[in-house]
């Protein structure tokens, strides 16, 4: 009976998971057709060089990001396996077909700054739903997690500033117009901040100890799935006298259930000690330098 309400709880969750991500897919696809795409407005990433090639090729904007898309997700699934990709999949089918499908109905707007503003807005309302979800759009997220398996010093803020800062000079070289250029950029920074808001919210993060009798598991799916790593603390059991290995993590607040999930999933056994961290420092966090002047 136990495992039952187990598995139906599993169930219930995966459903939830699923409709957060049918719910992301519109607004994303909402934001390119309806807001961005027709003021020719393209904003970094892979979207934006779909909507990019659009103009040359007349191939609907959704059927390119799919194309290009392709590739990078077959990447994906060599680096970090089909539990990673399979919803990326899902989301990214589903932001094909409803990009085409609003693409019918024009612009909300002619005004470049309200299409800018509102439509990098909803993308990062998208992207953080997706995100929370444990899924990614595909496209540079899953270069980017590629990239940092091998260069980890390298901050994922700077990758994701390269590739949109290319994508809008190659806006401005296309479109020749310097001013669509611009409500690009403006467009990526409003995406930029109301994901982090969404996702990120106050500084206040979770300090996680775990003891698990699985822990290079746990270190994996940590590494693949939250993009993040943990500390070795070696200790021994005052009881067995035998060696263990303790994770320190540090999460936000807002990716801590995912990574509770993550250990239950892996070890129910394991012993955790949870508490919150009010100020983090270092990657990913506040830089000590910048933010103590």
């Amino acid at each position: 009976m136990e495992e039952v309400v187990k598995q139906t709880k599993k169930a219930a969750k995966k459903v939830k998971s699923y409709v957060i991500l049918t719910a992301a897919a519109i607004i994303y696809a909402a934001a390119i057709s309806l807001f961005l795409d027709p003021n020719n407005i393209a904003p970094g990433g892979v979207t934006g060089i779909s909507i990019l090639v659009n103009r040359f090729t007349r191939i609907p904007t959704g059927t390119v990001n799919m194309l290009i898309n392709v590739p990078i997700v077959l990447l994906g699934l060599w680096k970090f396996g089909w539990r990673f990709i399979c919803s990326t999949l899902y989301v990214l089918s589903l932001i094909t077909v409803f990009i085409n499908s609003f693409a019918v109905h024009g612009p909300v707007t002619d005004d470049l700054l309200i299409a800018a503003v509102l439509g990098g807005a909803l993308i990062g309302v998208a992207l953080a739903l997706v995100f929370k979800a444990g899924a990614t759009t595909g496209g540079i997220d899953i270069i980017i997690k590629v990239v940092r398996t091998r260069r980890r010093h390298i901050k994922t803020n700077i990758l994701f500033l390269a590739f949109d800062s290319m994508v809008i000079l190659a806006s401005w070289l296309v479109f020749q117009d310097m001013t669509v250029a611009f409500y690009a950029g403006i467009a990526v920074i409003t995406d930029s901040i109301v994901m982090d808001k969404i996702l990120y919210g106050s500084d206040e993060a979770k300090l996680t100890y775990i003891v698990s009798v699985k822990p290079e598991q746990v270190k994996k799916r940590l590494f693949d799935e939250l993009d993040t790593t943990a500390t070795i603390i070696m200790a021994r059991g005052a009881y067995t006298n035998a060696p263990k290995e303790v994770l320190m993590i540090v999460t936000r607040k807002q990716i801590y259930p995912k990574l509770e999930e993550i250990v239950k999933d892996e070890d129910a056994s394991a012993f955790m000690i949870v508490t919150s961290a009010s100020e983090i420092f270092g990657e990913g966090y506040k830089d000590i330098t910048r933010d103590k002047i």
